[in-house]
């Protein structure tokens, strides 16, 4: 029996949903719990019509709704519940009435600190796909959750950070090459293509408000024991991506690269790079200089939606409010097509010889749409945060602390990507462009 509580019930989570229903041999409970409830009773609602399943039984209670689905191998005990991840009170309500043995943190970052609280209050296990991020600041880093380590392993408790994709996947990529192809590495270049179109004139591949805040910072590397900064989206050279070609890939900073320079100390340099297409940055620059892009509450005068003509003063954040006029990444995917290419690029030394090592996955829009009704972007994500709970019940990574996946043993986890939509592909000694 394993009973798992997923917060969030946008794109990401949509998928880790379908493919949780699609293990029921190792989830047998899954509760679903987001700020509207008719979120998580819509995804339910999409998962019965896409795959096909029945619903054996369905009933309310206690402000709840409490589905059976017909699943295979097994069927699966489905709930739907309201919560608010931003007050800790209500989480602790939530995670006491259900007891369960793995949160699944599928919410923004902003919420991560306050899960990670319930968490510790309720005896709950922890597992994310982005590290926190303060919503006054636009800045990420490891320092705020690395910071609870101590808690956790005193409370026996274990709490995975960063099991989405890039974070995810990239740092397990680099514990793969470390324990199987390197003696050490010196250089690690995570990556990131989207080469596909949704046909739109501007929208982001998940949550605009993250998505916007992320890009238009500075990006920065590691380079020799030091972290470098530079000006927004400065550096940038062409890279060929499997089955896609060239494509100009433009240097960031990234969260893995925090973690796995501490965890890999022969790496002498790290970036992180992706790719944006020339109409998505003249959008994007226009955003910033119309200053929709500012993160700080402004004040103006709006009309009363009730008609009277009246008017009041009111606060908005620009960025927020870009939000809810941009297109949903959600309902992105039925028209979305081409494919993404993430992976690493990684030089060290094997055998006192200096070997070079690419791994990744592509994965189609269209093919992810056609299984989960989400685009690709969606489900590079949602995946990687399946097996990373499917590696906690079934206790192949399962230790008090708080942890970054490469931590852990990513030889089971290399295994599952192959079997759930995320196949891998090595090349050895080629041509890094790098």
């Amino acid at each position: 029996m394993s009973r798992i509580l997923m917060i969030g019930a946008g794109g990401v989570a949509t998928v880790a949903a379908f493919k949780i229903a699609q293990n029921t041999d190792v989830f047998t409970e899954f509760i679903i719990a987001s700020r509207r409830k008719e979120k998580c009773d819509k995804l339910v609602d999409d998962m019965v019509e896409r795959m096909g399943l029945s619903v054996e039984n369905k009933e309310e209670k206690e402000g709840h709704t409490h589905y059976v689905l017909g699943t295979k191998p097994l069927p699966l005990s489905v709930t739907t519940a309201q919560v608010d991840a931003d007050d800790v009170e209500q989480l602790k309500v939530l995670f006491n009435h259900f007891k369960p043995e793995l949160v699944v943190n599928l919410a923004l970052p902003y919420q991560d600190l306050t899960i990670m609280d319930a968490c510790l209050a309720c005896g709950c296990n922890y597992l994310d796909t982005a590290n926190y991020e303060p919503k006054d600041e636009a800045h990420f880093e490891y320092s705020w959750q690395w910071a609870y380590k101590e808690r956790f392993e005193q409370a026996g408790l274990c709490a995975i950070l960063g099991c989405g994709f890039d974070p995810g996947v990239s740092g397990i990529y680099t514990a793969y090459a470390a324990k199987h192809h390197f003696d050490e590495i010196t250089q690690l270049d995570i990556v990131d293509c989207n080469a596909g179109n949704h046909h739109k004139a501007f929208a982001t591949n998940f949550n605009p408000e993250i998505n916007i805040r992320e890009i238009t910072q500075k990006g920065l590397y590691y380079k020799d024991g030091e972290w470098i900064e530079t000006e927004p989206l400065s550096v940038h050279k062409p890279l060929t991506y499997p089955n896609i070609g060239p494509r100009e890939s433009y240097l960031m900073h990234h969260e893995e690269l925090e973690s796995l320079v501490k965890n890999y100390p022969t790496i002498k340099q790290a970036r992180f790079w992706m790719t944006f297409g020339q109409q998505y940055l003249n959008y994007l620059d226009v955003i910033q200089n119309l200053g929709m892009s500012r993160i700080d509450e402004i004040e103006y005068e709006a009309p009363l939606a009730d008609g009277s003509g009246k008017t009041a003063r009111v606060k908005i954040v620009p960025l927020q409010f870009l939000k809810a006029v941009l297109p949903n990444p959600q309902d992105l995917g039925q028209n979305y097509d081409g494919e993404t290419s993430i992976g690493c690029r990684i030089k060290g030394m094997k055998d006192g010889k200096e070997r070079t090592y690419y791994v990744y996955n592509n994965c189609s829009h269209q093919a992810a749409f056609e299984e989960t009704g989400m685009q690709g972007v969606s489900y590079t994500t949602g995946v990687p945060a399946m097996i990373g709970a499917m590696m906690f019940v079934k206790g192949l990574w399962k230790k008090s602390g708080v942890w970054n996946v490469e931590e852990f043993d990513p030889d089971p986890f290399m295994e599952q990507l192959n079997k759930h939509g995320l196949p891998w592909v090595e090349v050895f000694d080629g041509d890094l462009e790098l």
